[in-house]
């Protein structure tokens, strides 16, 4: 099928820009522009707007009004909430813009920028970003569900914290700049409220100076989790704000893709991101080292560029199906009881197990209020299980298992960003919310989209 035989998109397509294109079920282009990096969740939209700019954008969602039809926005694709069913899937991964103000220390990206290309722009100029664990994630998803940085969380808090104005394509069509003089409501909503509220274009956020950077990833052997665990655990309480951590078990395949160390193996894997000399980083960390033997040790002195090397994430698609939850304390009983039921007894060989660390400015109210909530909370559990279709409700039940285990140091809570892709139902979503914060971002919804043309 072709815009030709819809005219309706014909006429869409041709009030796109040179760079932009529309595509219907069976076009060429279709299937690449509606694919993410998360292949578990897969888009079936009537049609996809491939936008390179804001008047694109703008020109889609006058089209889905004009037509009652749904609206989806995917840039990456790392973290759909539920898969699209008919309406337009507004895709953004081709406005990928970068601009770095270094006197003023910011950064300015378009709406399919991934982190990787900020990071480039801005390591010039001795300067970083709130960027998360994977290069491949896109900023402005990540930025808005939150931005839980796993390198400089602990000294600046949350990405969301640090946004300066947000471009804005509203239901009506219109192009907005949003900050916090202009439409402090609407501002407060969009860091940290994740999605409904329009079609982001492009973002303005701090940078932040990064004279050092000291870190990487330990990888122990399986049969000493417990052991890591508890001496990770143990550490973590004498580090300071400027070193952010975590530690994940990993069951890795036998992949040409993963060193040959590793390969196939399971393992216990301590990252690391020190924001200071390399002298004190080994001397911070020694305690953590000590643990058990290493088989890979990879932390020491790290160009930012390279900072993906730390989380070591996956870059290319994959299946994955997740599961999070935030804690509210990790004695030395919820380790064992972790361990007991997720690594020594497993019943499904769940890819990754995670504990994050949650500390200094990611428990401090941000300067200026966002929607960004539950940070309460020292540590957030994190599950992943990469799998195919027809394993994957063993996954999801022995996922849902794990965090039951944990259930008397849940806190019934977890991160916006961290909500499980393709479960959309709405005692979900509230999860990610306290009452208060979601009913306020419900009455912000209905006021700039009242007929609810945005998933």
């Amino acid at each position: 099928m072709t815009t030709t035989d819809f005219p309706p998109a014909a006429t869409l397509a041709a009030r796109l820009s040179s760079g932009g294109a529309a595509y219907l079920p069976g076009d060429d282009g279709y299937d690449a522009a509606r694919g993410g990096y998360n292949v578990a969740v897969q888009h079936r939209p009537a049609l996809v707007v491939a936008a390179a700019t804001a008047g694109d954008v703008s020109a889609a969602v006058r089209f889905a009004d004009e037509h009652d039809l749904r609206v989806v926005v995917q840039a990456t694709g790392h973290g759909p909430a539920a898969a699209a069913e008919g309406g337009v899937l507004i895709d953004t991964s081709r406005m990928t813009e970068v601009t770095v103000d270094p006197k003023r220390r910011t950064a300015r990206v378009g709406a399919g920028v991934r982190w990787q290309q900020v990071i480039d722009a801005a390591a010039p100029h001795r300067l970083a970003a709130a960027n998360g664990s994977s290069p491949t994630v896109g900023v402005v998803g990540y930025t808005l569900g939150g931005g839980l940085s796993p390198i400089l969380g602990r000294t600046q808090g949350y990405a969301a914290d640090h946004v300066l104005s947000i471009d804005l394509v509203t239901a009506d069509g219109v192009a907005r700049t949003v900050t916090a003089a202009t439409e402090p409501e609407l501002f407060w909503g969009l860091r940290g409220g994740r999605t409904g509220f329009g079609v982001v274009t492009a973002m303005e956020f701090r940078l932040f100076p990064l004279p050092h950077l000291y870190g990487g990833g330990i990888f122990f052997p399986g049969e000493h989790a417990r052991t890591v665990l508890h001496a990770w655990r143990a550490w973590i309480d004498s580090t300071p704000d400027e070193l952010t951590s975590s530690i994940a078990v990993l069951r890795l395949p036998p992949a040409d893709s993963v060193p040959e160390p590793l390969r196939g193996r399971q393992v216990v894997h301590v990252r690391v991101a020190y924001l200071g000399p390399a002298a004190d980083g080994a001397r911070l960390i020694a305690p953590v080292r000590a643990a058990a033997p290493a088989i890979v040790d990879t932390v020491g002195e790290l160009p930012y560029p390279a900072v993906a090397a730390i989380h070591a994430d996956p870059v290319e698609p994959l299946p994955v199906y997740e599961r999070s939850a935030l804690l509210g304390d990790l004695p030395a009983e919820a380790v064992d009881r972790l361990v007991d039921v997720a690594v020594d007894a497993a019943d499904v060989p769940v890819t990754l197990v995670e504990v994050r660390h949650l500390a200094g400015a990611l428990r401090r109210a941000p300067r200026e209020p966002n929607a960004v909530a539950n940070r309460d909370a020292p540590f957030l559990l994190f599950l992943a299980s990469v799998a195919a279709a027809d394993a994957a409700p063993a996954h999801v039940a022995f996922q849902d298992r794990i965090v039951a285990e944990l259930g008397r140091w849940t806190t019934g809570r977890t991160f916006a960003n961290f909500l499980t892709p393709g479960d959309g139902s709405a005692a979900h979503r509230a999860t990610g919310y306290p009452a208060e914060v979601h009913d306020k971002l419900v009455a912000l919804r209905r006021q700039w989209d009242p007929r609810g043309r945005f998933a």
